[in-house]
């Protein structure tokens, strides 16, 4: 029998755990056979493909499954609700892969798997196919070994979220009745670095946007019209100085009045987190953290917004020296945020803020996402932190927010749900980037951890509507 933390049994899930070792080969054969086929959202390659693939086979369990329309790629839903009074469990993912480029950095061609050094190498292996795929094999395990599930179960996959989730809002608003939910589990992203699992409980919001500065009506001799002529790039330079101090303050105003600082949990599991700050500094081969000094590492990933210069544009780059005052400028900027900021009102801040310091710069907003924030004394904690433990014999690590953002906030503040993200990949996946890979252990871990996390939901009582 699956041994708990505690040591007692649960019930059911030893027989499930050997399923999934039986299968394993066949498990990885299929996940291979799935990740061939590509996927890639920003060129609208293969998603319908993929989405009727997925489909098929969800129906194939014995779920009600569709690809719902949206005004772009189509989301993937499926049900089995057959436990009245049992919880319900939503299990997000993505079907959407980034592009392959650069082709050439490949050991070997992206959408045709291979097995080697115990990680199978292919494009959206890890991020996100190998991860939701271990998923829906979890539930084919528990209708293999039982007929049945243990909770009720909804699966939602997405086709955009690599291009930013633009239409995930509107689906869950439009659909809510559909995606009821006790609870959101997410497996996506990397374990910690050691390979302890994680648990995380929230997520960073993004705000991003364009700063455009103009002169003259073309770029100018230096020597002739320095002096004369505004630089744009001088202009810029000036208006971010007045956005962050050397301090390491963003100095816009009324930026941090929303902000809910963290609670006392928060603080202390972010104290608990292995984060050495020597150890970071020399892996990134820094002399020092950015400023203020004295800010731990957690603090710096979770509790705090940024605001980030992702390029700052203008005037000649090339070899030797060019005497030329440029005519134009722009920046590109990003500032993370944290519960309860919203995009919308930092736009406002920052628009009025470049008004004050340099109206004659053009403020474009760009895109946004809001943060998301799950209490860490939720009910369904401890039965997520169980089932790591049931699956894979170790205690997770608890983040209460990750650095990072995905859409979360749709299922926290449009449903109202509890949400976790629960990844199974291996902290070195190389997501995004070329030679993208998933150890063979991490995939198997992820069937187990996936079942065991039904059996634990399963065992709930349903929360008071």
């Amino acid at each position: 029998m699956a041994e708990t933390a505690a040591g007692a049994t649960l019930a059911g899930l030893d027989k499930v755990f050997a399923h999934i070792a039986a299968n394993e080969d066949a498990f990885v054969r299929r996940v291979m056979d799935y990740v061939r086929h590509p996927s890639i959202s920003a060129h609208n390659i293969g998603i319908r493909e993929v989405a009727d693939l997925l489909v098929a086979q969800l129906r194939g369990l014995g779920m009600q499954a569709e690809a719902v329309p949206t005004a772009n790629h189509p989301m993937v839903l499926a049900r089995w609700e057959k436990k009245p009074g049992a919880p319900t469990v939503l299990l997000y993912g993505h079907y959407d892969v980034q592009p392959p480029d650069p082709l050439e950095e490949w050991v070997s061609p992206p959408f045709e798997p291979t097995i080697r050094d115990g990680r199978i190498w292919a494009r959206g292996i890890g991020d996100n196919k190998g991860q939701h795929f271990a998923q829906i094999l979890a539930i084919e395990s528990h209708l293999a070994a039982h007929g049945e599930l243990p909770c009720n179960v909804i699966v939602l996959l997405e086709g955009e979220e690599e291009i930013g989730s633009p239409h995930i809002a509107d689906f869950v608003r439009e659909h809510r009745d559909r995606l009821k939910a006790d609870l959101v589990v997410t497996a996506d992203g990397p374990l910690h670095e050691s390979g302890r699992p994680t648990v995380t409980f929230g997520v960073r919001g993004v705000a991003s946007f364009e700063l455009r500065a103009r002169g003259a009506r073309r770029d100018l001799h230096s020597g002739n019209f320095g002096g004369v002529a505004p630089n744009p790039i001088w202009t810029l330079v000036h208006l971010l100085a007045s956005m962050k101090n050397e301090a390491g303050e963003i100095t816009i105003e009324g930026f941090r009045d929303s902000i809910v600082p963290p609670t006392a949990l928060e603080r202390e599991a972010a104290a608990r987190l292995p984060l050495d700050p020597a150890e970071i500094r020399a892996e990134l081969a820094l002399s020092r953290f950015d400023a203020p000094a004295d800010r731990p590492v957690a603090d710096r990933l979770m509790f705090h917004p940024t605001l980030t210069i992702n390029g700052l544009h203008g005037g000649y780059g090339g070899p030797g020296s060019k005497t030329v005052l440029p005519h134009e400028a722009f920046a590109k900027c990003d500032i993370r945020l944290v519960e309860a900021m919203t995009p919308a009102e930092v736009f406002e801040k920052v628009a009025a803020h470049v008004r004050k310091h340099a109206p004659e710069v053009e403020f474009r907003p760009l895109n946004g996402m809001l943060p998301s924030k799950t209490p860490m004394d939720s009910p369904f904690a401890e039965p997520i932190r169980q089932a790591i433990v049931d699956a894979q014999g170790v205690e997770p690590l608890l983040y209460p927010s990750a650095g990072g953002s995905l859409p979360d906030y749709v299922f926290t503040k449009i449903l109202g749900t509890h949400a976790f993200v629960v990844p199974y990949a291996n902290a070195d996946e190389a997501n995004h980037a070329p030679n993208e890979n998933l150890k063979l252990s991490c995939f198997l871990n992820g069937i187990r951890t996936g079942a065991a996390l039904l059996s634990r939901i399963g065992r709930m009582a349903k929360p008071a509507a």
